[in-house]
């Protein structure tokens, strides 16, 4: 005798099954942006954001390879005096862009939806030239740029500071989930 449909258990996958569904979108997903065609570059005259960050019209672009002073963030000086370190590595960016053509090479986008790119002025590559103005701590890149602006106490170097990343997680600026950052791939 056949069994009813209501007698019959509903089979619901096992946690092992899940995670591994979620992990081949994920791999799907990678590869799709990875292996995508090459996004156009990102061209014109930028807005400075703060020291690492501009903004395109509505697009607002991350500079890759390095992270600068929050707007907020202060630092301290040689001789133990505060002063506004985050506002000064906007001023620097801001001089380095000014008036000029600025040129960016996407690579994808963090989990504030920003793109993210290396960009130059005149054929210069702009986190090279923060880094080694002693504007920013390195991410990823610049680990010789930076080495010269600790030698010679340049910028934030020429006295204590507390790296960006450090400053952003003790004054309260929220890191987003890891269902925002997937969210970013696709906007």
């Amino acid at each position: 005798m056949r069994r009813s449909v209501w007698a019959r258990r509903r089979q619901f996958l096992r946690p092992r099954e899940v995670v591994t569904i979620l992990v081949a979108v994920a791999i799907v997903a990678a590869l799709a942006v990875w292996l995508g065609p090459p996004s156009t570059p990102i061209s014109g005259h930028p807005e400075v954001v703060d020291g690492d960050t501009l903004r395109f019209g509505s697009l607002r672009v991350r500079l890759t390879g390095l992270d600068a002073p929050e707007l907020d963030q202060t630092c301290t000086d040689a001789s133990g005096g505060e002063w506004a370190c985050g506002t000064a590595a906007k001023m620097f960016l801001g001089a380095l862009v000014d008036r000029q053509a600025t040129v960016c090479a996407r690579s994808g986008r963090d989990h504030y939806g920003r793109a993210l790119a290396k960009c130059t002025t005149e054929g210069r590559d702009l986190g090279a030239q923060i880094v080694a103005s002693g504007w920013a701590v390195i991410d990823l890149d610049y680990g010789a740029e930076e080495l010269v602006a600790r030698t010679a106490k340049r910028g934030i170097w020429g006295g204590a500071f507390v790296t960006p990343t450090e400053w952003r997680r003790t004054h309260g600026a929220t890191e987003q989930g890891l269902w925002e950052w997937i969210r970013s791939w696709f906007h």
